[in-house]
């Protein structure tokens, strides 16, 4: 009888102890792996060779030292970038989709379409990485060598220039809508699907004109097959040498700043948006990113924090809506 009970007991412990392994294991490796321990991809919401393209290009590769894991450019041109920015906002909110994002993705469209299957508050931002003009270039053979010679030539025939831009709603888009207003004329525009497709359409002739990002533009301004007549911002730049501002080309109320930023889906954990934001300040330190990106026009900007690039986004909103409201602008 009491070795029975005995047995028994011996029993009742070594299952308390199994159930006890199996509800609390204390196992390292049954534990969730630290963010990230698996490839991120970054969405683009442009063609390859525009300039969003460029700058996702110039940080993946030190993003991914930074981060320890490989980050995959991933281009999903279309719908002015709503499409990339639609992915990006229904992906699961962990850290391994990220988007690569212009004030088209976050401010234009969603003024533009109501009926757009995300929000602005579906992404959630982590930090703004670049600033730039745009740059104003035209067909060498146009016979325009000033923003003032466009201006005339423009009210000379109104509705015969052509000017091409990354889209509809796009960021260049709208910069020509507010150059249109301000300098009283009219002109025709083209939309492509990307950068590079719009200024391919100006060296073959296609069209006239463009208002493009620096990375789109300039290399063919350097190559002689098209002019840069201005930038987008009041006053010169380095960034886009010998050509002038607005200021010096008759209109100085006119000013337009371009930016790219990171965001990712909203309800992506706090620590993980973190570790991605300090992954991006040290990459954007870099001499060697800053250097390819001034290389092509476009200047280096980080937010303070994601809490600070939130309040840039909650003002810049309010610019570009306007603009959007001002310049009545349609979906096509």
């Amino acid at each position: 009888m009491h070795t029975q009970i005995q047995l028994r007991l011996k029993a009742t412990f070594t299952a308390a102890a199994l159930l006890s392994a199996i509800s609390f294991p204390i196992n390292s490796d049954a534990q969730p792996s630290a963010y990230p321990n698996k490839p991120i991809r970054l969405l683009v919401g442009f063609a390859p060779a525009g300039a969003a393209d460029y700058v996702a290009r110039v940080i993946s590769e030190p993003l991914s030292k930074a981060l320890g894991q490989s980050v995959i450019v991933e281009n999903r041109a279309g719908a002015g970038s709503s499409i990339a920015a639609d992915l990006a906002a229904k992906a699961a909110p962990d850290g391994y989709t990220i988007l690569l994002a212009s004030p088209s993705s976050i401010s234009v469209n969603p003024a533009l379409n109501p009926k757009l299957n995300y929000t602005a508050k579906d992404l959630v931002p982590v930090s703004k990485v670049t600033s730039s003009p745009l740059v104003i270039a035209v067909n060498t053979s146009s016979g325009i060598n000033s923003i003032q010679d466009l201006i005339n030539k423009a009210k000379a025939k109104p509705g015969t220039l052509n000017y091409a831009t990354s889209g509809n709603g796009s960021a260049p888009h709208l910069a020509a809508s507010l150059f249109t207003q301000q300098a009283g004329v009219e002109m025709m525009h083209i939309p492509f699907k990307g950068g590079s497709m719009a200024i391919q359409s100006v060296v073959s002739g296609d069209t006239q004109l463009t208002f493009g990002t620096p990375p789109s533009v300039l290399p063919m301004v350097q190559a002689g097959r098209l002019k840069a007549i201005g930038v987008s911002w009041q006053n010169a730049t380095d960034l886009v040498p010998g050509v002038p501002g607005m200021k010096e080309s008759g209109l100085p109320d006119y000013s337009m700043d371009f930016w790219y930023g990171i965001f990712v889906p909203a309800g992506t954990p706090q620590s993980v948006i973190q570790k991605l934001f300090d992954a991006t300040q040290t990459v954007m330190a870099l001499p060697s990113v800053r250097t390819a990106l001034a290389r092509e026009g476009t200047d280096v900007s980080v937010s303070e924090s994601p809490a600070a690039f939130a309040e840039f986004l909650s003002k810049d909103e309010k610019f570009w809506v306007k603009l959007v409201k001002d310049a009545d602008v349609k979906l096509d």
